[in-house]
């Protein structure tokens, strides 16, 4: 019977939420961060890609000084994931999507100007800006999954009784898109 008893707590101990609710927070914070790396990663990339385009398009320099106040709001917006909230995250995401519109603005610069294109030092760091978006969308990929997995962790049972006696932990906000309006309609492409 005591055999029993003890099978039984270890059953109700290991589905409890008790490690899995703390290991699932510990993943959030960790998807957070690689969020963060690949907007810094991409903000770092940012200056060299201006220097690039400056020397080929001087007289474009309201689009370039876009770029960089852009990139300086971008960075100055820093949370951890213990900061995560609606606010907070409308306003990173604010940030982030202006940095966006102004790189598209910049890339428009780029098509006035063929030879830019063809200069092998802004390809590459074309190529290198390119593959750190794919990498933002992968990381915040991973970040709404992590967030999915953490919600429903402390709000279905039986961990989320665990969750409700001690740990208490809400919901995490999950990434939203800012201008959803305008992302849910297919670009009109013309020739």
């Amino acid at each position: 019977m005591k055999i029993l008893n003890l099978f039984l707590i270890a059953i109700l101990l290991t589905s409890c939420g008790m490690q899995s609710i703390p290991t699932a927070l510990n993943e959030v914070d960790a998807s957070w961060a690689e969020v963060q790396n690949q907007y810094k990663r991409r903000a770092d990339l940012i200056p060299n890609l201006v220097n690039v385009v400056k020397g080929y398009a001087k007289h474009e320099e309201e689009t370039l000084k876009g770029v960089v106040e852009a990139r300086s709001k971008a960075t100055a917006v820093n949370l951890n994931a213990g900061q995560l909230n609606e606010e907070t995250m409308k306003n990173f995401q604010k940030a982030q999507g202006q940095l966006s519109s102004a790189l598209s603005r910049l890339m428009v610069v780029v098509e006035k100007y063929p030879d830019l294109k063809a200069n092998e030092n802004f390809r590459d760091l074309q190529s290198q800006l390119e593959g750190t978006e794919n990498r933002i969308t992968v990381a915040r990929n991973r970040y709404i999954e992590s967030i999915k997995n953490f919600n429903n962790l402390i709000t279905v049972p039986p961990t989320s009784w665990y969750n409700g006696m001690f740990l208490q932990h809400s919901k995490k906000p999950q990434f939203q898109v800012e201008n959803l309006e305008q992302v849910q309609n297919a670009p009109e492409v013309k020739f």
